[in-house]
């Protein structure tokens, strides 16, 4: 078995994730996923990037995308990414994930790609299927092996792919013998369940999101749409079925979540109140994230500078990787 690996591996525990930009960023996004990413700054070596490549799936506008690239950084900065604790970047921006995916792809069997739930799923939703639809979780498979990352945050619905991930890797050093990459750990978090508008799970596929840094009249507009039953204004309610209680619940305190409950449970208010005291607290609760990213709209060189640093420290050592996979494989002596 190859040594050569292992003594290029951090000590510390090397923690990788990727969001796509392929729409603003919710709150679904911001409590399911991006919460958890700041928080592990401290924890492990982190890899964070903004996965264009994968969005080329779906999007199709050279110019949205770009966007909303764009959009992705100025969020996570915004939001507390520190880009001296983490390599924030552009997945496109190290090639060599790509030269990854193809090795991968010589060792991942169909089956596996046709067993993957996301595929089926958008190809049921109407999406036209293309070959990198198809290919999409040794894509993803690259993305985390090419660090040779221990640990990948994600939701109960990308287990799957990190399972398959782990197929691919120990596929890869079996067939050629080698110990080159770390079959790679999920760390499920406990998600925090956000309901959308409409009460379904928030997602930009239902249309019923609620953007982070949303303000003002767009933000009272769709607080105000939030769905509610017919309960009438003087009779008690119950606020574990309330899906504006449950956003409250995320941004509030615990004195503030009971002090509210008490008031839904005693009758006598309506649910107008509740969603304004919804908005005053989301108003409260992203204040400064929002300011700070309204500074860095007015210092995009300095957010350009930060991908380019990230991506310079995850293609070194993405390069690492891929020589020693070159060799594994015979490409080099």
């Amino acid at each position: 078995m190859s040594t050569s690996a292992s003594t290029l591996t951090s000590p510390r525990k090397r923690i990788l994730s990727g969001v796509q930009p392929s729409g603003k960023l919710h709150l679904g996004n911001y409590f399911g996923a991006i919460r958890q990413h700041i928080d592990l700054q401290d924890t492990g070596e982190c890899f964070y990037f903004i996965a264009d490549y994968h969005a080329m799936t779906t999007l199709q506008d050279p110019q949205v995308l770009r966007e909303n690239v764009q959009d992705v950084a100025l969020d996570y900065l915004a939001l507390g990414l520190d880009p001296q604790k983490a390599s924030f970047f552009r997945q496109s921006d190290v090639p060599e994930v790509t030269e990854l995916t193809w090795f991968l792809s010589t060792i991942a069997g169909m089956g596996l790609l046709e067993r993957a739930h996301s595929y089926k799923d958008k190809v049921a939703r109407g999406i036209t299927p293309s070959v990198g639809l198809f290919t999409y979780p040794i894509l993803m498979a690259a993305d985390i092996l090419a660090y040779r990352s221990h640990l990948v945050p994600v939701g109960q619905d990308q287990i799957q792919h990190l399972e398959m991930t782990r197929d691919m890797a120990g596929s890869f050093n079996s067939t050629y013998k080698v110990d080159l990459f770390p079959l790679p750990e999920a760390r499920l978090d406990v998600a925090a369940v956000v309901p959308g508008v409409d009460g379904k799970k928030m997602s930009k596929s239902y249309g019923n999101t609620i953007d982070i840094f949303a303000e003002g009249k767009p933000l009272k507009k769709v607080i105000m749409s939030i769905v509610t039953d017919s309960t009438p204004l003087e009779a008690p309610k119950n606020p574990a079925n309330c899906n504006v209680f449950a956003l409250y619940s995320l941004v509030a305190s615990p004195a503030e979540k009971e002090e509210l409950a008490a008031k839904y449970q005693a009758g006598g208010m309506g649910y107008g109140t509740a969603k304004t005291l919804l908005l005053e607290k989301l108003e409260y609760f992203f204040a400064q994230a929002r300011a700070r990213r309204k500074e860095l709209v007015n210092n995009l060189d300095y957010v350009e500078k930060v991908l380019q640093q990230g991506a310079s420290k995850a293609r070194a050592e993405a390069q690492q990787t891929m020589d020693l996979a070159r060799r594994a494989v015979g490409l080099r002596r």
